[in-house]
């Protein structure tokens, strides 16, 4: 029998269809503007301020326009870069780095100016630099703000993004450090914590004051809660609130695939654009927002199935949901006036782009704008700028060529955009007639939005790039291994390590079957590139699925060693701590 959510899913899948066969041809991008290598709206263009200056995150423009932009992770030379244009014309001609901060092994990620100081912050903390009037580059080290002084081992979502309110507090999020809050960490049919444990200390959004330094969690009070991770948040002046695009969890079909399939894995659940208020739950990680059936409903973790609402009808939910797996990174709050009146005090998003939609073609690599009056948003979200990934469809996270991070206004209205590939930063200006803009000049963006791959919903079988049959340990890795490490093997650095051409797989069997039945945690070196996140143990898999899985990676993937047999697997089974 067809449940609810099923018939509603159907439809769904009718539009999508209907849409799949106006997509413009599928070996290149639907559309790509000369300047800038951006798709932007009628009467915008792009200038490339700066390219292939490292992996850059968020950014801050100063009011005389310099530029400083937090590459998202430690180095030698300096994790901070200072841009300066004397000529002009928009390109950044003068490049400097500074802050070689201490690497600790997470993304880094925030850049934000008040006053005379430029905060920026690591994983586990928020410094901020003293800025003098006319200098590019602070003369003195910074302060510590903020000191993340938890035990962290390996945190999944550990990043310190921040923003500023208008009575001198800062807004900090502790992300959680699970999935679903499972013990042991995203394994197949396990259930939740209930209550989770992760909701004391993380989960959560933290309020500190903005001027005082050498604050740790227990300084802040907690302003709202039940929000797995937030990596994009802005203040908005105009309704004085805290808003936030989170992160939602992830591998449905994976830890539940006799109730979620791969489509819905790929879709689901929403990232959620919230409003923060102070005391608001947002639900995680009892319930997830679905934006198919605009409601909230419980996570399998603890007993849902898709459909039923139950205890989630009491939390907070969203202005807006958006298709899982976009990876929303930064929102900014125009606030300037050398756009059209249509963007004001409206909401930009820079969606980075998802590593775990397999076997659907990767989604996000955009920048979406949501128009907003009177605090609340006056429309659907809209495709601001696209190309950035320059394929279409992006199979492997390492396809794409550029994926958007960080957001900021200049002085002059421009709006700067980010990208953590190679370094690039954009500035998006208006040259077009701001009384005609209107519908005609935004329809090549909504043709965008019905047809690019990486934007549109997927057609469930048309779309599907592994209706190919395949061997036992090929499925198995589509199953548990391609989200991370992608269909090719490539992985996504710095996040997920490559499997192509490395000892861990091609060398010692026992070490690459005690990492799968057993998982990893901690810092590691693959190919000469530091890694530091947590890899789930696997030990629900039997002896001959471990045997069929790690022969796979070693004979596939461009990969030539030997195979891996059941014998193997089950003496290091055997001798595993798991079997203690």
């Amino acid at each position: 029998m067809c449940r609810p959510r099923l018939i509603r899913v159907c439809c769904v899948l009718l539009i999508a269809l209907a849409l799949t066969q106006c997509t413009p041809g599928a070996n290149g991008p639907s559309g790509r503007a000369a300047d800038g290598g951006l798709l932007l709206p009628e009467g915008f263009d792009a200038v490339v301020v700066v390219d292939s200056i490292g992996p850059a995150r968020h950014l801050a423009v100063r009011e005389n326009g310099d530029i400083y932009a937090m590459l998202k992770r430690s180095y030698a030379d300096g994790t901070v870069v200072a841009l300066r244009d004397t000529t002009g014309d928009g390109r950044a001609d003068i490049v400097r780095k500074f802050g070689a901060l201490e690497n600790e092994g997470g993304w880094y990620t925030g850049a934000e100016i008040r006053g005379d100081y430029l905060y920026v912050s690591t994983s586990l903390r928020i410094y901020r630099y003293q800025l003098t009037p006319g200098r590019l580059v602070p003369e003195a080290p910074p302060d510590t703000v903020l000191l993340d002084d938890h035990e962290h081992g390996v945190h999944e979502h550990i990043s310190k993004p921040m923003t500023f309110d208008e009575a001198g507090h800062l807004y900090v999020p502790f992300g959680a450090p699970t999935n679903a809050c499972q013990d042991p960490k995203r394994t197949p049919g396990v259930a939740g914590q209930d209550p989770c444990p992760d909701l004391d200390a993380h989960g959560g959004i933290w309020r500190f004051e903005a001027g005082a330094i050498n604050q740790t969690q227990a300084d802040g009070d907690k302003f709202a809660s039940g929000i797995r991770s937030a990596v994009a948040i802005d203040w908005n002046p105009v309704d004085d609130n805290l808003y936030v695009v989170v992160h939602g969890r992830d591998n449905l079909h994976r830890l539940w695939p006799n109730t979620f399939s791969r489509w819905e894995n790929a879709m689901l659940p929403a990232e959620e654009f919230i409003r923060v208020t102070e005391g608001t739950h947002f639900g995680w990680p009892y319930c997830y927002y679905d934006q198919l059936q605009g409601q909230k409903v419980l996570a399998p973790e603890y007993g849902g199935d898709g459909d039923t609402v139950g205890r989630c009808s009491q939390f907070d939910d969203p202005l807006i949901g958006f298709p899982g797996h976009f990876a929303p990174n930064d929102l900014l709050f125009y606030r300037g006036d050398h756009f059209p009146e249509r963007y004001a005090n409206g909401a930009f998003i820079a969606l980075h782009g998802s590593t775990i939609r397999n076997p659907y073609p990767q989604a996000g690599y955009f920048v979406a704008f949501v128009p907003f009056e009177d605090g609340a948003p006056a429309g659907a979200w809209e495709v601001f700028a696209n190309g950035f990934a320059g394929v279409d469809p992006i199979v492997n996270t390492s396809d794409a060529e550029h994926r958007p991070g960080g957001l900021a206004m200049g002085p002059e209205g421009a709006l700067y955009i980010t990208e953590d590939n190679q370094g690039t930063i954009w500035r998006v200006t208006f040259t077009g007639d701001k009384d005609a803009f209107g519908a005609a000049q935004l329809a090549r963006m909504e043709q965008e939005k019905r047809t690019a791959s990486n934007i549109r919903t997927p057609d469930p079988e048309a779309d599907n790039l592994q209706r190919e049959e395949l061997l036992a340990g090929g499925k198995l890795y589509n199953t548990y291994c391609a989200a991370c490490h992608q269909q090719d093997g490539q992985g996504a650095p710095p996040r997920y390590p490559p499997l192509v051409g490395t000892e861990w797989v091609t060398g010692d069997k026992q070490r690459l079957i005690s990492v799968i039945i057993n998982g990893l945690e901690g810092p590691i070196e693959v190919n000469g590139e530091p890694y530091n996140n947590a890899m789930p143990q696997h030990s629900f898999l039997s002896d001959q699925e471990v045997a069929e899985v790690a022969t796979y990676i070693r004979q596939n993937l461009g990969n030539d060693a030997s195979a891996v047999t059941a014998e193997e697997v089950h003496a290091v089974r055997r001798a595993s701590p798991a079997e203690d």
